[in-house]
Parts: C-alpha cells; structure tokens; sequence
C-alpha cells in the first residue's frame, strides 16, 4: 500500500453533478484506466493538497466511498480558476501493475552553477517531462545537479537516461542551460526591434487604410 491515501466519494454526472459537490465544499474529479468504465468522484481540498501541491508526481491509493479496496492512481490533469487559482477539477489514472503507463515527472535543480556565479544566466527550458514506464519504475522526479555547470554548458534529456524509462522528447532536448550574460543582452533588443518594427509596419497600414479612404471620398 502506497505512504499517500486518498479518500473520494462518487458523485452525479455532467454539470449539475458537479455544481452540486462544489457548493457541499468538494472538488469534483474522474477516476478512469483502461478497461473500465470512468468513475466520477469528488474529494475535500485538504485531502488533494499532498496530491495537487508538491513538487513530486507519485502513485498514491484511491480509496472510493466505503471501498477498503485502493486504487492505485497518479494524478493525469488538474484545473484552476484563472482569477483565484482554486482547484475546480483533478483527474486520476489508474496504473496497474506489470503495465507501461505514461506519465509527467517534474525535473527538479540541485545547487547554485559555477556559472552564474561568474555572471552567466540559468535558463531552465524544460521544467516537466513525459514518460513511459512500468509503475515500479516511475520515479518521483528527476534531480540535477547544477553546480558543476560553467558558462556555455546544457544538460539534456540524453543526460537523464535510465533503464526501463522511455522518454516521449528528443534526446537532444535542452533542460538547463547557463548562457553568457552577451547573448542574453543580444537577444532582448532584436525582440524589441522586431516588436517595434510590427508596430510600425501596423501604424503604415493604417495610414494607407486612410489615405485610401480619402481618396475614395474625394472621388465621390
């Protein structure tokens, strides 16, 4: 049995289903996995938040209503209200034992680099990465080591290799990089140049539309 419970409740379909556990301070959910028909459920936020708010994706088990028989799931989605940033729905996948799953492992940094203590910019690109594995090979997260790095180096997902894990990116796929502090000032004014170039070629348009409008006025 996992270290991490969750305790649900099922709860009415669709819309209404779901308004209804709102206003009974629940937030509503699905429970489904491949063989079975989905399970629309319903848990209180303090029992979500060691689910929802941690840095770590882990298999934890279900238990719905009465049922002393868990269910073990990782946490697939989740939605926030985009003004209060409450939780209003979580969605949980069944994992079986002996089965490929797929599954979102945060990728965690570990210490200050070398490099950006001699000036460089840390730019952490990719902070999530999706695989595939069996469920007794799912790690929590992938940490990384950082303090070795010095200016002009990159860690790739080639660099977090390991047996029994599929990757869905490019093995090439940059994680981290510290980059000279020059191409970080470079980059800022070509942007700028470009986003004033729009503007103006935008501001040219316009002016045309109106010259044209004149013209046709004119004519009239």
């Amino acid at each position: 049995m996992s270290e991490i419970t969750l305790k649900a409740v099922k709860r009415g379909t669709g819309k209404k289903g779901a308004k209804l556990v709102r206003t009974q301070g629940l937030v509503p959910g699905i429970y489904y996995t491949e063989g079975s028909e989905s399970i629309p459920v319903a848990a209180h936020p303090l029992a979500l938040r060691p689910i929802v708010y941690t840095a770590h994706s882990r298999i934890f088990d279900l238990f719905i209503d009465d049922s002393t028989q868990p269910l073990a799931c990782v946490l697939k989605a989740t939605s926030f209200h985009p003004v209060t940033d409450k939780l209003l729905h979580f969605d949980l996948f069944g994992v079986k034992s002996g089965k490929m799953m797929g599954v979102e492992v945060p990728i965690l940094l570990k210490g200050q680099a070398v490099g950006v203590r001699d000036g460089g910019v840390l730019q952490h690109t990719l902070h999530r990465v999706k695989i595939h594995c069996l469920p007794a090979d799912m790690p929590d997260s992938f940490e990384i080591d950082i303090s070795a790095m010095t200016i002009g180096k990159s860690v790739h997902v080639k660099d977090l290799v390991r047996e029994g894990i599929h990757f869905d990116v490019q093995p090439d796929t940059v994680i981290v990089s510290v980059l000279h502090p020059r191409l970080v000032k470079e980059e800022t004014p070509a942007a700028a140049a470009t986003e004033e170039g729009a503007a103006a070629t935008e501001e040219g348009e316009k002016k045309e539309e109106k010259k044209e409008t004149k013209k046709e006025s004119k004519k009239d």
